[in-house]
């Protein structure tokens, strides 16, 4: 009698863990899909990518290439941490700074 009690303890244990695991998933994907987080991600891979084709091309030293390369990750952290705050998404005046600090950056890269 003991056994089965555990058996069915433990089946419904695994039924509720299941259960809220499914819930969490969706929404981890919606938010890291967040589309003002999905904008700022994608502006800063952009730069990344030019950064490292101004370095091979010469255009930028492989220092300067380097520390904008921190600042674009600077940026990154920054939107990684006010998602955290804010359940997974960021707001619009965070997209707005991050916009503004990704422009900063921008501008330093020669064109």
């Amino acid at each position: 009698m003991i056994i089965i009690r555990k058996a069915l303890a433990y089946s419904l244990i695994a039924i509720v863990a299941v259960g809220s695991a499914a819930p969490a998933f969706a929404e981890g994907y919606w938010n890291r899909t967040h589309p003002r987080r999905a904008e700022v991600n994608h502006r800063i891979a952009n730069q990344e990518r030019q950064i490292r084709h101004d370095v091979r091309d010469g255009k930028l030293s492989r220092g300067q290439g380097r520390a904008l390369m921190a600042q674009d990750r600077a940026v990154l952290a920054d939107e990684r941490a006010d998602a955290r705050l804010d359940g997974g998404h960021i707001t619009r005046a965070e997209q707005r700074q991050l916009n503004g600090d990704l422009n900063a950056i921008h501008n330093e890269i020669p064109h």
